[in-house]
């Protein structure tokens, strides 16, 4: 049998059983899917500290779960399918990144005692720390994040979750191939949901 001459959906029920020969083909004839999604992304979070290869590996991991829980009958052809699976990945890895980046730079503190001891008696006579109201508004915060997730499109989700990352607009149009304008009318879709989203839980 020529694989070669196969196409996607006669590739994927081969895969579907466990056949390794048209699985590597099909992760072959997208991986350049892959390297342009990163490469298109990796120009707007250089800064991050992300490798191309992290990405890359991202991108791929992304394109086997594609493979993996594809569904013809969706109406959506695989390439399509496939290409959001990997933009997602990739988006995940690049926003957890971010945080980390944030969280070690504001977390970090001077270990010299003398020279930061203002910061030190800060921390140690500071009173206001509360654990039990800060689960609870960690609850409250996921929750309220999980709801209004659920009213966007797949488009809208990934400008909401760059744009609650702290990206700005040039950037996410860039990391998402669109202009401007497009990511501006999807922002302000996001905030209507949100507005009635708010409503319905007030």
């Amino acid at each position: 049998m020529k694989y070669q001459d196969l196409n996607d959906y006669e590739l994927i029920s081969y895969a579907y059983e466990n056949d390794e020969e048209a699985t590597n083909i099909l992760l072959k004839k997208y991986e350049p899917l892959v390297a342009s999604i990163v490469i298109r992304m990796m120009k707007s979070c250089s800064y991050i500290g992300l490798e191309k290869n992290d990405l890359m590996q991202e991108g791929l991991i992304g394109l086997n779960h594609a493979l993996e829980y594809f569904n013809e009958q969706k109406d959506i052809s695989f390439y399509t399918y496939a290409k959001t699976c990997i933009e997602r990945r990739v988006i995940s890895a690049i926003i957890s990144a971010k945080r980390l980046k944030h969280k070690l730079l504001n977390e970090s503190v001077s270990l010299d005692l003398e020279e930061d001891n203002a910061t030190s008696d800060k921390f140690l006579k500071d009173n206001s720390f509360n654990p039990e109201e800060m689960i609870l508004d960690a609850e409250t915060t996921e929750y309220l994040l999980t709801q209004i997730r659920s009213t966007l499109t797949e488009f809208e989700l990934q400008v909401f979750d760059l744009m609650v990352s702290s990206f700005t607009y040039r950037e996410i149009a860039d990391m998402l191939d669109r202009d401007k304008k497009q990511i501006d009318n999807a922002i302000q879709r996001i905030k209507t949901k949100v507005r009635e989203k708010l409503k319905e839980m007030s």
